[in-house]
Formats: structure tokens, sequence, C-alpha cells
């Protein structure tokens, strides 16, 4: 059974303007995603700015995370690391704390193999009884996930349950799912391709949009589930121009700002990420005014 269906939000992780994450906030966000139909949250991705949080404090804030939603609706750690070590080390504490699963990352920089990636995402499957999704997305890491490795790893391995693919190739994901034959659980990775890729046999979303838009996300998701993909695509295409002024900026630069067009204090960003520019800010304003999330 799937961990979720729907809409799952990769979600920010508010700082106060010294840096320290401000907890206060980010329970505030937490609730807006519950209160609006958001079907699971996913904690320190790269939405979460995990990379340059600490190990102890990626996991402070995984705990938090988990301890606020209070199992209403699953919540999935981000645990990846290029260490296979380490990935190990952070999913246990996962587990420990009570997450419904977790999110692995390709290892970035080291450039794995095919066989290296079946080595590594075995390890940490196995160090844990919790269900993982892979998280295959070539443009930040340098290593891509082929759909026969993707295949082997979700039939070989018992809690290897899906992938995040935020590769951006629908012939790519295709060929995944074609291969897989019902094996795998497949998530949009990409908010621009959330329907196409739920055409193709998927059951939601890791997303970015939903941070400010989770009704809307999960609608969309939903309806497409129920087959209606007319409803689906609408929602879907109308979103689009608010999508791309979302990654008009690496993520999450632009999606922190539209947290603060919409009241949630989401502060600043660590370095080396920067604020959005004035010209980026002011598309994103208009977006969000036309999708109706501000006026």
């Amino acid at each position: 059974m799937a961990i979720f269906k729907g809409a799952g939000v990769a979600i920010a992780t508010p700082f106060y303007e010294n840096g320290e994450v401000n907890y206060d906030e980010f329970g505030r966000l937490i609730e807006f995603q519950i209160e609006n139909g958001t079907d699971a949250i996913i904690v320190c991705g790269t939405t979460g700015e995990a990379a340059t949080m600490s190990e102890k404090e990626h996991m402070d804030v995984v705990k938090y995370c988990i301890d606020k939603v209070a199992k209403r609706i699953p919540v999935i750690a981000g645990t990846g690391s290029n260490c296979t070590q380490t990935a190990i080390e952070l999913s246990k504490i996962a587990q420990e704390y009570g997450a419904d699963g977790i999110l692995s990352v390709t290892p970035y920089y080291n450039k794995a193999t095919q066989n290296g990636l079946i080595a590594h995402f075995t390890a940490i499957a196995e160090a844990i009884d919790i269900p993982v999704i892979l998280y295959n997305v070539p443009g930040r890491t340098g290593t891509n996930i082929q759909p026969e490795t993707a295949v082997k790893l979700c039939r070989d391995v018992k809690n290897i349950v899906g992938i995040k693919d935020a590769t951006g190739n629908l012939a790519q994901t295709a060929k995944m799912m074609q291969l897989a034959d019902g094996c795998i659980d497949l998530y949009s990775g990409e908010d621009g391709l959330v329907v196409p890729i739920m055409s193709l046999g998927g059951i939601g979303v890791i997303s970015v949009l939903s941070n400010v838009a989770p009704k809307q996300t999960h609608d969309m998701c939903m309806k497409a589930l129920e087959g209606d993909y007319a409803a689906a695509r609408k929602i879907q295409l109308d979103a689009l121009p608010l999508v791309d002024a979302l990654f008009s900026e690496v993520n999450p630069i632009p999606v922190k700002a539209a947290l603060k067009m919409i009241g949630i204090e989401a502060g600043p960003l660590r370095l080396p990420l920067t604020e959005i520019s004035d010209e980026h800010r002011a598309v994103l304003k208009k977006a969000m005014a036309d999708f109706g999330l501000i006026k």
C-alpha cells in the first residue's frame, strides 16, 4: 500500500533573520497544509534547505514536524546524502522519531554508476523497516536513475516502494512505468508535469507549489486519481504561470518569497542561496494574484 496518494508538500523551513529555525512559523505552515488538504508532508528535502543544515539541526526539524503532525497525515523525512553511511544514520534516526517513510536522493557529486546506486539504496533500505521513496533529480545531482535500475530496486528490495521523478523526461518516465508493471509508486517531482505523469500511472506529486496552493494541488491530484482528467488538466494549466514563477530562480528562493506574500514569515535563505530579484518578485506577485492566492 502506498505511503500516500495525492499532493505531498516539499515543505519549506522558515528561519529567523539570525538564521536559526523559526519553529513557531514552521508550525503555522504545517497547520496551514493540513487544514487545506495536503496529503503528506515531506520535510527536509531540497525545498527545506536541508543541504545547509547540520545533521543535528536537520533531525531536530524532522522530529518537530513528526511531533507536530502527530500522525494526522504521513510525514516523509528527507534523509539522503552522498555518503551512504550518513544516509543510513539519518534514516535510522528518522525511523526512531516516527517518520512514515524516507525520501532518499541520488548521491550527488560522487556520480555513482548504476551498480553503485543499487548498492547505495539497498544498504539504506536494509538498515530500516519503513518505506523508501527514491528521489531522481539529475539536474541537481549529476546522476540519473535509469528505468531498469529503479525497477530492479523496487522489485528486489521490499521497502523501496516508489520514486519521486524530477527528471522532466516523460519518455524515460513512460519506459520506467512500462518496465515496472505496477511495482513502482510514482510521484511527480515537477509541478508543471503532475497531470502528464499521473496519466502514466503516477499516484501524486511531491510539490513545491503545495507550499502556497495546497488545496489546488490536492484537488488536481484527486481529479486525476478519479479519472477526471479534464478537471485535473484545467488546474494544471491554470497553475503553469505560477509554477514558472516559482522556478524563475533556484528553488526554494521564489517559494519563500511566495510564502511571505500569503502571510507566512518564511524568513531568509541560507547562503549560498540569496533573495529573489526584484524583477522575478514582481512576476511572482502577479502570478500569485492571477491564481487567486493574493489580492
